[in-house]
């Protein structure tokens, strides 16, 4: 079927993303996940090139499927630079797939790029990188109920003894 772009920012990737990246293989055959900086957004918590190997060292298992770049500008910017078929998305909530919906609007309008959504196993639809970010800095248990087990030891070397 192609290749396909999931964008985000990752800022932990969490299991949740792991799902989709997984799903998306299953659908695409091949995945590019994008690491997308964003220079207005204030400082992210994890720089972009550790999220990209941590995001590389999460899906190994997944092969060559998987390749993961980081990418500024515009998702659909990156999704035409690989030759992508469409770009992947996800959505938690209502509110989720509204926004996502305007946003494959605007895609499909002004880039001709489609997008496709991809949801999480139920047991990880609730998880959220926001979340996650305030969990950790609230110093609860990063375990592998919430992000895989090479994020839960980036987090756990970041927290101060």
């Amino acid at each position: 079927m192609g290749v396909a772009l999931y964008p985000g920012s990752f800022d932990p990737f969490h299991l949740g993303h792991l799902d989709v990246v997984e799903e998306a293989v299953g659908i695409f055959g091949e995945v590019v996940v994008g690491v997308m900086v964003n220079p207005d957004k204030p400082a992210s918590w994890i720089p972009a090139d550790e999220r990209a190997a941590l995001i590389r060292e999460s899906t190994a298992h997944l092969g060559r499927s998987v390749c993961v770049e980081c990418f500024s500008g515009l998702a659909v910017q990156a999704a035409r630079s690989i030759g992508a078929a469409a770009i992947v998305k996800s959505a938690r909530t209502g509110g989720d797939f509204e926004v996502e919906q305007q946003m494959a609007q605007m895609n499909r309008a002004s880039a001709g790029v489609r997008t496709v959504l991809v949801f999480s196993r139920p047991e990880h639809s609730f998880i959220s990188s926001r979340y996650v970010r305030q969990y950790a800095d609230l110093r609860g248990p990063m375990d592998r109920e919430l992000v895989p087990a090479p994020v839960a030891r980036a987090i756990a070397a970041r927290r101060p003894s």
